[in-house]
């Protein structure tokens, strides 16, 4: 099984947009605002993604889905039914109180913890991460061994629950119950900043120590 991981940390909030490709297949994985990058990368290399897959629905990490869709139209926009309102929504996406207000095409396809979807040959099962929002997900790949934790996990950090539908002991007993109980060598791939592993935050985490 090969899959190949490519990422474009865009925008002013460097937003990691990922195309996941495996078995001639592919997808987007939030695609954040200045998209242009990951648009031109999928015409060049002739990728028409499945799926526009999203770990929730803030601003930054929405909005450059309708810039994946213009190259991709068939794509399918994915996101928890709990912040599914916020694609169509300025501001409960968080753009209008920064003054940029934006929206994205509503949803496709409403995704739910525990369900399995997937590419190529490869197969990833839906994590409930929520707590920085109400609908949070992280996608994993057990063969592979490999997670898109949205901005649940990070290096060294997790993610903010100050903002509307944030909620603290939530998002730490979903860290605990969800992403540290996966293989420590399981790779991390977060919505800001550098991959990192289950293992290595298992050790240097302050947010997660002695969970």
């Amino acid at each position: 099984m090969t899959l190949e991981i490519d990422t474009f940390a865009v925008g002013p909030f460097q937003t990691n947009t990922y195309v996941v490709r495996s078995g001639g297949e592919c997808w987007v994985i939030d695609p954040g605002m200045g998209t242009g990058p990951v648009a031109a990368f999928l015409q060049e290399r002739g990728l028409a993604p499945s799926r526009i897959l999203l770990t929730h629905g803030h601003c930054d990490h929405i909005a450059g889905v309708e810039d994946v869709k213009a190259v991709a139209p068939e794509g399918r926009i994915c996101v928890a039914g709990a912040d599914a309102e916020m694609l169509t929504s300025a501001a409960l996406n968080l753009s209008e109180p920064f003054g940029l207000p934006m929206t994205a095409p509503p949803a496709d396809e409403l995704l739910e913890a525990g369900q399995e979807l997937p590419l190529g040959e490869s197969v990833w099962r839906i994590l409930d991460t929520s707590g920085h929002t109400a609908g949070g997900l992280s996608f994993y790949c057990q063969a592979e061994a490999v997670v898109f934790t949205g901005d649940s996990l990070f290096a060294r950090g997790v993610g903010r629950t100050d903002m509307p539908g944030g909620d603290w002991p939530r998002l730490l007993e979903n860290i605990r119950n969800r992403l540290l109980s996966l293989p420590s060598q399981t790779q991390v791939y977060p919505g800001h900043g550098p991959a990192t592993s289950i293992g290595a935050e298992k050790l240097h985490n302050p947010f997660i120590q002695g969970s």
